[in-house]
Parts: C-alpha cells; structure tokens; sequence
C-alpha cells in the first residue's frame, strides 16, 4: 500500500528555459530596433512550422521587408560570450536547413515570389553584429 506524505516536496530549481528565453527575446527586441533603424519593416515576427527536416518546428524570429523590396527571413542568436565560437557560428547546417524550410512554407502562402536572403543578427554580450546575406538556400 503507498501512502501520501505529508511533508511538502523539495522545491527544484526552474530550468533555464525562463532566462534562455527573456535573453532570446531581449537579443530579438535588440535586433528589431537596429533592422528598423536601416530602413527594414516588420512584417512577422516568430513565424512557425509544425513539421520540418527533422521532428523539431522551425521558426522564422523576424521577416522583415529592406527598403528595395526584399523579402528577408532572419534568424537572430544571442551568446552571453564567445567561449564555444560566438552567436553567429551557432547558426549551423542543421539550424540553416530549419530556416530554409520555414521560409519556403512561408512563401508557398504568397501569390507571387519576392527577392528574398537570409540574414543573422548576432548579439554577443549585448554587442549586436548584422549580418547580411549570411547564408543562402540551396
């Protein structure tokens, strides 16, 4: 027979998932503000895709329109220090793959097909480092 305690659980920590994700959204606000001050507009922010390459959803953080008209999907990654090589290495094959694919889906929706690249905005230690056309869908 098992009975119930009455002695309350000890309290575990909260993963890190609370401090990964106000750093992600503080590096994306961060990233908006610098597009927007060269020109670009916002036009979805946080774009998903149920299924994609692998068992993972892909999500597009910011699609933004540049002034000449370009479509431009962008990924934006955020490192508190470059000991394991720096937000904008993190953005690997796999990850690149991820986007490529939610970006697809997301223009499968328009009527006709814009010029369109893939940027990475990458904020290390509150340095924020646009880079554009950082990779390109094959």
């Amino acid at each position: 027979m098992v009975t119930a305690s009455k002695q309350k659980p000890a309290q575990q920590p909260a993963p890190n998932v609370g401090v990964r994700g106000e750093t992600g959204a503080q590096a994306e606000a961060q990233a908006l503000e610098v597009l927007r001050r060269h020109g670009l507009t916002l036009v979805e922010r946080n774009y998903r895709v149920a299924r994609g390459p692998s068992r993972r959803a892909g999500e597009i953080d910011l699609i933004m329109r540049d002034r000449d008209g370009t479509l431009v999907f962008i990924e934006v990654r955020a490192r508190r220090n470059a000991r394991h090589g720096g937000a904008a290495a993190s953005v690997t094959h796999s990850k690149q793959a991820k986007l490529i694919f939610a970006a697809q889906c997301y223009l499968s929706r328009l009527p006709h097909l814009p010029p369109c690249r893939f940027d990475v905005v990458a904020v290390d230690a509150g340095e924020v480092q646009w880079l554009k056309a950082a990779f390109e869908a094959y």
